[in-house]
């Protein structure tokens, strides 16, 4: 991932979005992003793209295809390389491969080389309490943090009593962005 000349004045934004069920709110992360100025690719694991949010829309609203497999050594680069990247929402597995170096999705490999680069990362985890609990899971986001990950929770307070799901406070990963 090697940085080419820039070829837009706005900064560019990677999203990286993992099979969760809070996936299917993205849409509202890139929307923000790109009212605060960043131009915005979107990265997603093999199992996200199997219906866990609207590709559809969320290429609509970028502008670019989504990228979730490598691309051959002869095709072109189609983003930018990346001035900062968004992890939301995060798996326990992709938190926990990525800690451990174990590239073997597209966008596991990006986070990894990012993290590599020095490029700023936040992250949304959306982990279930047994999965947090989880020493594996703790020990990876030790690493993660002194590797410079910033993590956010991602709600935006208590949920509703009939146990739906909270809502999701996407702007947090921004708003970490912007503290570095």
């Amino acid at each position: 991932m090697t940085r080419p000349a820039p070829t837009t004045e706005k900064p560019f934004l990677y999203v990286v979005v993992c099979a969760a069920g809070a996936a299917d709110g993205v849409g509202e992360l890139i929307a923000e992003a790109r009212r605060r100025g960043w131009e915005v690719g979107v990265l997603a694991t093999p199992v996200a793209m199997g219906g866990f949010f609207d590709t559809e829309a969320v290429e609509a609203a970028t502008g670019r295809a989504i990228r979730s497999a490598w691309r051959r050594p002869a095709d072109p680069r189609p983003f930018l390389a990346p001035d900062a990247v968004v992890v939301a929402p995060a798996t326990f597995n992709t938190i926990n491969k990525w800690a451990a170096g174990l590239a073997d999705t597209l966008a596991v490999a990006t986070l990894c080389e990012a993290s590599g680069l020095g490029i700023p990362v936040a992250v949304l985890p959306c982990v279930a309490d047994a999965l947090a609990a989880h020493p594996a899971y703790r020990e990876s986001l030790t690493r993660l943090r002194g590797m410079g990950v910033r993590f956010a929770d991602p709600y935006a307070g208590p949920g509703p009593g009939d146990g739906r799901r909270r809502a999701i406070a996407w702007e947090r990963a921004l708003d970490l962005l912007e503290e570095r």
